[in-house]
């Protein structure tokens, strides 16, 4: 298989569209944890590619392996056997040091809780990942405003966290999680915290941000959400049995 770097961590869409970069490739990725004298297969030789501008979904029961998969394409988990190339990088061969260094540059995540710091402004906490990456004060602050314009928040930049609903901290945290210009937006439960009508205001997020060309995949076990993705990726038992789901064709799981 073979993977097509982009360049200056930005999605690049080949002229030729039969030919998209790979984002995410899975070669036998299987994954293992020891209980005791248990083993227990959270992964098992799964293969997967996840192209440029795509917007995926990932669902399955509790236990189908799906956050374990999560966790090893952020760069937060290695497998136990098999290869995963993230950007045309070869991750089993990367150290711990380098690893932190892709997970700051090229993957953005989003998670249930939101995670900011609650002594910080929206703008200081979307500031934070450019810290470690070494950007200039002035670019820091101009890329964290324009972030949270983006997401709708130009009004709310000094703000802090005790200060904004659930659904303006979890715009925050989409605002931190592409600050950085990643490959990569990885979304874990990103609604499972709000409301109805909150949720749907930030899957509009998603939308948009996918139509800007980002690469999303989103973990859910809300049928609603996955919807509104444009693939669905369905485990279990460690295993994909669907890589393809529509959305038409979601009702038949669930």
């Amino acid at each position: 298989m073979q993977y097509k770097s982009s360049e200056n961590n930005s999605v690049i869409i080949p002229e030729n569209k039969t030919q998209k970069t790979v984002i995410v490739g899975l070669e036998n990725v299987s994954k293992i944890y020891l209980m005791g004298d248990v083993e227990v297969r959270a992964l098992n030789s799964v293969t997967l590619t996840i192209e440029a501008g795509e917007y995926c979904s990932i669902m399955g029961v509790s236990g189908s392996g799906k956050s374990t998969c999560m966790n090893i394409i952020g760069c937060l988990d290695r497998p136990t056997s098999g290869n995963y190339y993230l950007d045309s990088l070869d991750i089993a061969n990367t150290s711990e040091k380098e690893l932190a260094k892709i997970r700051n540059l090229k993957i953005g995540f989003v998670f249930q809780q939101f995670h900011l710091l609650p002594q910080m402004t929206a703008l200081d906490n979307v500031i934070l990942p450019m810290l470690y990456a070494g950007i200039s004060g002035k670019e820091r602050r101009e890329r964290a405003a324009a972030a949270l314009k983006q997401v709708g928040l130009e009004n709310r930049m000094n703000n802090k966290p005790n200060q904004l609903s659930g659904g303006q901290q979890q715009r925050v945290a989409i605002a931190r999680a592409i600050v950085n210009r990643p490959v990569l937006l990885l979304a874990d439960e990103p609604t499972g915290a709000l409301d109805t009508k909150t949720t749907q205001e930030v899957l509009d997020i998603f939308t948009e941000l996918n139509a800007s060309g980002i690469t999303v995949i989103m973990v859910t076990h809300e049928p609603e959400v996955a919807k509104q993705t444009k693939r669905i990726i369905w485990f279990t038992d460690g295993q994909v049995v669907n890589s393809n789901l529509t959305p038409e064709k979601l009702h038949s799981l669930v």
